[in-house]
């Protein structure tokens, strides 16, 4: 097997069951990742897929920003945040910051299932060689 990466998880509420269904699909690959995920993400991903998840605070409580410090000191290789661009968010500050170090330090980030898939099947392309 290919190095481990760890993989950032969050959603926003309304698209938590969208993560929760991307998960299970790709759970083979993602249980020999290291997985980390804002709060709430994290405990509902546990409960419904059972996958080993690193729990920060939920994201308006910082979790945006623990996220954020982990891409910066190397612990995150790609961020899947499904967000919701139709909702108001009062820590929109926040996810701001977590585009911009993602960015900054060229971690690709998926912000729908589209670009999740597309990343999954890049790496599990690259992990056959």
């Amino acid at each position: 097997m290919a190095k481990k990466k760890g993989i950032a998880l969050i959603a926003h509420d309304n698209l938590k069951p969208l993560l929760v269904e991307w998960a299970r699909d790709n759970m083979k690959y993602l249980s020999q990742h290291t997985l980390c995920a804002t709060g709430t993400t994290g405990a509902l991903l546990q409960k419904e897929t059972g996958l080993k998840v690193k729990k920060f605070k939920s994201g308006p409580l910082g979790g945006d920003q623990q996220i954020g410090a982990k891409i910066a000191t190397g612990g995150v290789d790609a961020v899947i945040f499904f967000w919701d661009p139709l909702s108001p968010h009062s820590h929109d500050v926040d996810v701001k910051a977590l585009l911009r170090i993602a960015v900054v330090y060229n971690v690709p980030m998926a912000c729908n299932r589209a670009t999740a898939d597309a990343i999954m099947a890049c790496w599990m392309g690259s992990a056959k060689n």
